[in-house]
């Protein structure tokens, strides 16, 4: 289902549908939702930069490689939140356009993260550490959430629609009886 603009520049689907995702982003919500990730990626930022870094030196040598490895994926996770988190805003603000912002979209994979293999000695390393990343971790998933919502992916689109599964054929009849509503 795509998205286009009407004349009064609200977005609806092709269907004439109302996109829960796309209203979302444009709601005073998601502008919390973009100050609070863009706060943690500072926050992220200034650990790293001042009392992680002291900690980091701290540290014994097996488990600076811990603390190197995790900082490298917390980094790589927020710069993606961030990149995600921009692009919906510029879009929102008409600084750039669906089609340009699905392309950078591409650029930034966000996906479920799911369980996480940790690092050897990540419990061992400083408490704000763990807490950025389990913090960080959080956020992402509602991210990926809200980037499904947006892009009106539903858990239909990951069922095979042929197959004889209950859950294919239960959606199978929510179709056919929204459809036969009209």
């Amino acid at each position: 289902m795509g998205l286009k603009r009407v004349a009064d520049s609200s977005r609806v689907n092709d269907d004439s549908a109302i996109s829960f995702g796309e209203k979302y982003v444009e709601s005073d919500n998601f502008k919390n939702v973009f100050r609070e990730g863009m706060a943690l990626v500072e926050e992220a930022a200034g650990y790293l930069e001042g009392d992680g870094r002291l900690e980091a030196k701290k540290l014994q040598p097996e488990l600076s490689f811990a603390y190197a490895t995790e900082s490298m994926r917390l980094t790589t996770r927020l710069m993606q939140l961030a990149s995600w988190l921009l692009i919906r805003r510029a879009v929102n603000e008409g600084e750039m356009t669906l089609e340009q912002a699905e392309e950078e979209e591409h650029k930034v994979k966000l996906q479920a993260i799911g369980s996480l293999a940790r690092a050897k000695g990540y419990d061992e390393l400083p408490t704000s550490m763990k807490e950025l990343v389990e913090r960080s971790l959080r956020f992402y998933d509602r991210i990926v959430k809200l980037d499904r919502m947006i892009r009106d992916t539903t858990e239909d689109d990951h069922v095979d629609q042929n197959s004889n599964s209950p859950l294919s054929q239960h959606i199978g009849r929510l179709k056919a009886a929204f459809e036969g509503s009209d």
